[in-house]
């Protein structure tokens, strides 16, 4: 719901600020005074292209900004979280119209491209009598819309589930096939395996092989190593013995020094360390050998191992996860034409269901499309269109395959006067025409469309008297349950309304300037009046103001 639209150098408005509520709102005002400024303010602000134009004479840009509540519009709410430009339960939408031509976006403070922004607004605001701008134009949304006046949400949700089912099979059978000869690549496959089960591919396997390389590689200088290493160690002159004996003499002069024997049990801990070290160093030379045939076979390894990994591109610790990957795709293929005979029984099966859901889909739309049509002309009688008559076509696709969106599409179908055939709703070119023929469909498919708030433009246009109240009580009707927006010229549309904004223009300084004002109970007995009467209000067009306002 729209809560709040501020305006500032925009066309002849300096400066405008409006709070708006639930219900019907109608912006009333003299000719040519801009009533049609606040849906033009909506219009950029849901993405129509830049004017330099709408930039009021003598500034340097057009700042337009509205913010909305996304309680009543969680689709809105879902679009922002997505986008990652949630904030809160508000969001905001501001604009600004440079006076060069220029324009740039924003959706809670964050700058966006004009299309991110003409997709949320579309989402959170829908305007009609403007053909740029009628969201109820596009064949698609119609079809959405008649879809939600069936209520069975499940049948559409079939459709979709069955629809997609056989595309996902259709397409695992068209990578089956893509594969070319399977028996080739079956040889192909073995070949590798083969090739990579010869070696020990394991990380653990790749890690000694690369230390018994090392090992193997400096074995001259890991034996001399070791060899001066255990002479020092347990040679004639040990460090070992040496340390014996200083035990000897710490332990016959502990008797007068106590601390002594806490050094003995220290020298007594590392004698022991020292003999372990001896017998590990003792292990390790035995197991040292200068063996260049056994060099040999080890580098001949790591070249297969890295010969491998340049075949496969990939690193030599990721040769195991090839190999696992090319033994999965070859049991795949061991059943391959198995899997496709089933493939195809399973792809007939999935299109037989989609076709099934699809019947059924279409009979409930050609059901609901039948009343809607009825109503819809119904409406549109009551809304000075006598004669006129309202029709939804279900065109089947041409494309046999099967569609998540079912096998047809609608299209709404107006005949404004008798006997002229029914024509496209988007051919309709009468403004006033437009506008009233979709507030039929909206009052007629009530609560069904998704977006909150709606704005209804030159609705009242070339009509007057029972027509207009029949427009104003619609309008009041939509209200009951929907935001509504409507500029209005007809007393009977205005006296309708939950809340009235009237609009004014006065010259300041040479400058036509236009200002948008609340109205109380006074004030809109005195703008009806006005609407009634001219100028010169009356006190018989008071009166008539007030049985207006009563009416409702």
């Amino acid at each position: 719901m729209l809560l709040r639209l501020s305006i500032r150098d925009f066309a002849v408005v300096a400066h405008a600020e409006l709070a708006f509520a639930a219900g019907l709102t109608v912006i009333s005002g003299e000719t040519g005074a801009g009533k049609s400024l606040l849906v033009d303010a909506l219009g950029f602000l849901s993405g129509a292209r830049a004017d330099a134009g709408a930039v009021r004479f003598g500034a340097q840009r057009a700042e337009l900004s509205a913010e909305f509540s996304l309680a009543d519009c969680p689709e809105a709410a879902r679009w922002l979280q997505a986008a990652a430009l949630d904030e809160d339960q508000t969001c905001l939408l501001r604009r600004v119209l440079h006076a060069d031509g220029g324009s740039k976006a924003w959706i809670n403070g964050r700058q966006v491209a004009l299309a991110q922004l003409a997709e949320l607004a579309g989402l959170l605001v829908e305007v009609h009598g403007q053909h740029a701008q009628q969201a109820l134009l596009v064949r698609a949304r119609q079809t959405t819309l008649l879809d939600a006046c069936i209520r069975q949400p499940d049948l559409l949700q079939n459709t979709r589930t069955t629809a997609e089912r056989w595309k996902a099979l259709h397409a695992e059978r068209n990578a089956l096939l893509a594969r070319g000869d399977v028996g080739e690549r079956q040889r192909w496959l073995q070949f590798q395996l083969e090739e990579l089960d010869a070696q020990p591919l394991a990380a653990d396997a790749l890690a000694e092989l690369d230390a018994s390389h090392r090992r193997h590689a400096h074995a001259a200088a890991l034996i001399a190593v070791c060899d001066d290493a255990l002479e020092t160690l347990a040679g004639e002159t040990s460090v070992g013995s040496r340390v014996q004996r200083l035990r000897h003499g710490l332990q016959r002069e502990a008797s007068h020094e106590a601390r002594l024997i806490e050094v003995d049990a220290l020298l007594d801990s590392a004698s022991i360390q020292l003999d372990e070290a001896t017998s590990l160093l003792q292990r390790i030379r035995d197991d040292l050998d200068l063996d260049p045939d056994a060099l040999a076979d080890l580098e001949r390894q790591l070249t297969r191992v890295q010969d491998l990994a340049r075949k496969h591109r990939v690193a030599p610790d990721q040769l195991q996860a090839q190999r696992d990957a090319l033994a999965a795709e070859l049991e795949s293929l061991t059943d391959a034409d198995t899997r496709l005979r089933r493939l195809e029984a399973d792809i007939a099966a999935a299109h037989a269901a989609w076709t099934q859901a699809a019947a059924r889909l279409g009979a409930a739309r050609r059901d609901i499309g039948a009343r809607m049509s009825e109503a819809v002309t119904a409406l549109i009688a009551e809304l000075g269109m006598q004669g006129g008559v309202f029709e939804i076509q279900l065109e089947r696709n041409p494309d046999a395959q099967p569609d998540p969106n079912g096998s047809e599409r609608a299209e709404f179908l107006v005949s404004a006067n008798p006997g002229q055939p029914p024509r496209p709703l988007r051919k309709i070119a009468s403004g006033g025409e437009l506008s009233r023929i979709s507030l039929a469909i909206e009052v007629a498919t009530q609560g069904q469309d998704a977006v909150p708030t709606m704005v209804f433009d030159e609705v009242d246009a070339g009509i007057g008297g029972a027509v207009a109240a029949a427009v104003g009580q619609m309008l009041r009707t939509l209200g009951n349950d929907r935001q509504v927006l409507c500029v209005t010229h007809q007393p009977q549309v205005a006296a309708a309304g939950h809340a009235q904004y009237a609009v004014s223009k006065a010259a300041s300084e040479g400058i036509t300037q236009s200002a948008v004002v609340a109205l109380d109970g006074a004030g809109r007995i005195e703008e009806i009046a006005r609407m009634i009467g001219g100028a010169d209000v009356s006190d018989e067009a008071r009166a008539a103001a007030r049985r207006l306002l009563d009416a409702h």
